[in-house]
Order: structure tokens, then sequence, then C-alpha cells
């Protein structure tokens, strides 16, 4: 309480009350009173700005971030009915989301290439909801839109212990009851390759002393590992067999269908006799024979398709024939041949 001196008409003094001086609390309580109306106006608005920065701003930008920390794993491909230009994919893939949140992603069309290499195909990525591990299932025919990268993808594939595929497009993200946005999908994926055909193997074969109608007079069968998740149909496939630089014959796989796993396939050769006996007679007279092995041709339906063909080609198997132990199966002795002379069929 306050007091003020105040001279009267008779010249004395008086003493008025004064009211209570207001603190701060007082004073923001009567500039609340007064201005509370505009208070809740930048109140509102400043909601309203944290809300739309939040949903316009902030939530795309997370959702892009739990697009690119998500995982895309293939554990299954099939590559069937392949022509010179196309071929059918069903393809499983395990995608990897460990976010809290779990979207949903419309259906979207996506380029698939070799890593850092122009896209050889595009493919519809079905509709997923991105669980913790969500399966996404590819099935359709598929077009080759650039047959060169399609062919560097399949050398790799045969040649590589690991190839990496680039998955790249964009698609809507629906999440609760925020706004439909739109995300990149680019994701590079490891698949394990066929490593060279790393442990072929030519198992058994026997010589077939009268040939057949189609010129084949050697039947057996060879091995090949396939420790992929892909299964390929190649058609009809045909290698050229080298002894010491020259060519000696080819062998053809028929209706080739490479499965994951050990792949046991019966083989088909047109051998040139002549020459093989000179090799026995002359320098590899215990009848092992070191053969080189180089893929030639796959053909599917009548039709050469180059991407394998190339790839086949660009890999080279080296093996030992027992031929001598083989010979020795129908009746001739390897040592023999010396004297049966240069020139002479089996």
């Amino acid at each position: 309480m306050a007091w003020e001196g105040k001279a009267s008409e008779t010249g004395h003094i008086e003493e008025v009350e004064l009211g209570p001086t207001l603190g701060f609390g007082g004073k923001l309580k009567n500039h609340l009173r007064k201005w509370w109306w505009l208070h809740l106006i930048f109140f509102i608005a400043s909601t309203l700005i944290i809300v739309l920065c939040l949903i316009y701003v902030a939530f795309p930008r997370i959702s892009q971030d739990n697009i690119n920390d998500s995982t895309l794993t293939v554990t299954s491909l099939v590559l069937s009915d392949p022509t010179p230009d196309s071929f059918h994919l069903v393809q499983t893939s395990t995608i990897g989301n460990g976010s809290p949140y779990h979207p949903q992603l419309d259906a979207f069309n996506a380029s698939l290439s070799l890593d850092g290499g122009n896209p050889y195909a595009y493919v519809e990525i079905p509709h997923v909801h991105a669980t913790a591990s969500a399966t996404s299932v590819i099935d359709q025919d598929v077009q080759i839109t650039d047959l060169g990268a399609f062919t560097d993808y399949n050398v790799n594939v045969l040649n590589s212990e690991e190839v990496k595929v680039d998955v790249k497009g964009r698609t809507n993200l629906h999440e609760m009851r925020f706004p439909t946005t739109t995300v990149n999908y680019d994701k590079t994926t490891t698949m394990k390759g066929l490593n060279k055909l790393a442990g072929f193997n030519v198992t058994s074969f026997q010589i077939e002393l009268t040939p057949e109608a189609d010129g084949t007079n050697m039947v057996g069968m060879v091995y090949i590992p396939n420790p992929t998740v892909m299964t390929l149909s190649m058609g009809n496939v045909t290698f050229n067999n080298f002894l010491d630089s020259t060519l000696i014959g080819t062998t053809t796989l028929s209706n080739l269908i490479l499965t994951p796993g050990n792949n046991t396939i019966p083989m088909r050769s047109t051998i040139n006799q002549t020459i093989v006996i000179e090799a026995i007679a002359t320098k590899y007279k215990d009848g092992m024979l070191p053969v080189n092995i180089v893929g030639n041709e796959s053909v599917y339906n009548g039709a050469h398709l180059t991407y394998f063909e190339k790839a086949l080609q660009s890999n080279t198997q080296s093996i030992t024939l027992d031929v001598g132990s083989a010979l020795k199966a129908v009746g001739i002795d390897p040592s023999s041949l010396a004297s049966l002379g240069g020139g002479t069929k089996i």
C-alpha cells in the first residue's frame, strides 16, 4: 500500500491512500485480459505452421529416409520362355523395413540394370504393405529394352561370384491419415553369380563305336553347380571342345534348365575320333586328355539367344577326360592305337 501527501485548502497536508502497485504477474494478467484474442490467433497460426511443416515437409523426408533405409533381397528368380528380345520372369523378393512405420506402397514401374549400367528391362513392382519383412512377387513377360545391357548382365552373372542389380522407380506412399507422398525407390540388390561355373565337370561318358544318325559318338553326364537363386531356361546349349587349341568336336546339352543347387545333365557329343586317336598314339599315351570347353550357342525354339551365347563364349572350362578308360570299356586297348596309324577312326 502506498501513500501520497496532498495539501488541503487550509494549508494542511493530507495523506491520500493509493491503489496497490501491480507486479509482473498482475501486469501479465491485465495484458492477457486485454489481448487474449491476439495471443489465440498467434497460437493457432503457430500450431498450424508446425503441423503443416510436419505433414508437407518432415513427413515426406521421413518417408524417403525410410525407403532409403529399407532392404531388398531376391530369394528366387525364374527366367523362362526366352526369346531374342524377351523372357518371362517370376521373381520373389523380401523387403526389409526397420522403421516403426509400415506404409503402403502403390504398384510402380521400375527399371532393372546392372549396377551403374543402363536399364536392360522394366518390370511392374506390385503393391506392397511394407511390414518388417514383406514379400513381393513379380510374375510377368519382360521386354528387353537394351540388348547390350542385358548381355552385359548375363556375362556378369556367369563369370562373377556376386552380381549387383539396380532397381529404380517412383511410387506413392500411404501412411495412416497423412497425405499421400511420392518417394523415389532406388535400391541395389546383391545376388550370387554362377562364379564361372566353378566345379563344372564331365562325370561320366561312353564312346559309341557306331555313330548315331545325328553324328553323336559320345554320350555322358555333365555336372554344373548353381550357387545362385536363379533358375535359367537356356534352350539347347552347344559347347566347342578343344584339345591343344585344336577343335575336336562339339557337345550339346538339350533343353538346358539350370536350377539352384547341383545339376547333372545328359550330354551328347560329336568328336573327331581321328584327332583323338593321333593324340593318344603320339602324346597322351595314358589316355588322359586335357580338354578345353567353350560355350558356343544357345538356341530356344529355333531362335538364337545372343545374350546367353555371349556369356557362354566368355567362359572356358578346362577338364581332363579319361579317354583311355572309355576306350577299354568298349574293348580297345589305348596302347594299341599307335599301331593303327594316323587317320584311322575307332
